[in-house]
């Protein structure tokens, strides 16, 4: 049977919404999956009229909210809209912790308009970690060339050498292996590790960090049976991943170090996994797009990613 895909429908002002409509009307997402929204289904009908996309079955919608699409603008958050967008991931979560969906899916979110909801978390990885009690996790972006995994995820660039250390190192190593010998079936995945500093550090000349830190982790990895290598220039390594397909994924140290070569590649196909939870969790890698949010012109190429990665995932697990 088809999994069942939780799949939240983000912040209702932004293009999470259209980006769903979208989506669900693909065939490659109907041929691999049972979706179910989790939203608003006033507002994701007001959408669907006013662009003229096909709205889903009533059975494929779970009506979270009561929002009034008359009093919602595009782009504009309200508390109203801000506490919807954490209502659906917590019903999300809840389903998948429950068995009642096989995976979840989240649409974006706004990070400073749930703020102002009570969202105290930096992103959806760290409430999704809080959600679910895991303590070991970590967040990939990418496609089908290249994936990448951060050490630290949303912190300033400033507190990242602070933040670095072997433990920490590690066990972003260790969930890694861990997620692609389950879900991606790989026997021993290949795990590429940068250094923090230019040239990897040059020996120590631009940096210890390497010595001090990452190379200990890495060492430690391959202790344990991992095929981890590293530290490795951080200049190189992504070209090495992506078009060399030398290593399976590249274990890297902050947000920018992975994403900017990930993007450059998987800008409109990339996929965001949460590693290390009890369940199952995909979302696309874009924001809200509040600039043409509700004008039919998001792409849903990201969603539909994430949709069957998700599936995928499910599958091989279960």
């Amino acid at each position: 049977m088809k999994p069942r895909v939780a799949i939240t429908m983000g912040d209702p002002t932004g293009v999470g919404p259209e980006i769903i409509l979208k989506a669900l009307a693909s065939r490659r997402v109907r041929r691999a999956a049972r979706p179910v929204v989790l939203g608003d289904g006033n507002l994701l009908g007001h959408i669907a009229g006013k662009l003229k996309l096909r709205l889903p079955p009533s059975q494929e919608i779970i009506s979270l909210t009561e929002l009034d699409p008359k009093r919602l603008k595009p782009g504009r958050p309200t508390k109203a809209s801000s506490r919807a967008m954490i209502t659906y991931i917590e019903e999300a979560v809840s389903m998948a912790l429950l068995g009642e969906a096989d995976c979840v899916v989240t649409a974006p979110i706004s990070k400073g308009a749930a703020s102002k909801a009570g969202f105290r978390f930096p992103g959806h990885t760290e409430f999704l970690a809080h959600l679910t009690g895991a303590r070991e996790y970590a967040m990939m972006l990418g496609g089908d060339k290249l994936k990448v995994i951060p050490v630290t995820i949303h912190q300033p660039l400033a507190k990242v050498p602070g933040l670095l250390t072997v433990k920490k190192v590690l066990q972003t190593i260790r969930t890694a292996d861990r997620a692609f010998k389950k879900y991606f079936s790989l026997k021993s995945p290949r795990i590429a590790v940068t250094g923090l500093n230019p040239h990897a550090g040059e020996g120590g000349l631009f940096g210890r960090e390497e010595k001090k830190i990452i190379a200990p982790a890495v060492k430690r990895a391959r202790a344990l049976g991992i095929n981890a290598t590293g530290p490795l220039p951080a200049d190189t390594v992504f070209y090495m991943a992506a078009r060399k397909a030398l290593f399976d994924c590249v274990v890297c140290m902050y947000h920018d170090q992975g994403l900017g070569p990930m993007k450059l590649v998987h800008f409109e196909d990339g996929v965001n996994v949460t590693l290390g939870l009890p369940i199952i969790r995909t979302s696309v890698d874009h924001g809200t797009a509040y600039d043409i949010a509700w004008k039919g012109k998001a792409s849903a190429e990201s969603l539909v990613a994430a949709i069957l990665t998700a599936a995928a995932m499910a599958r091989k697990s279960g």
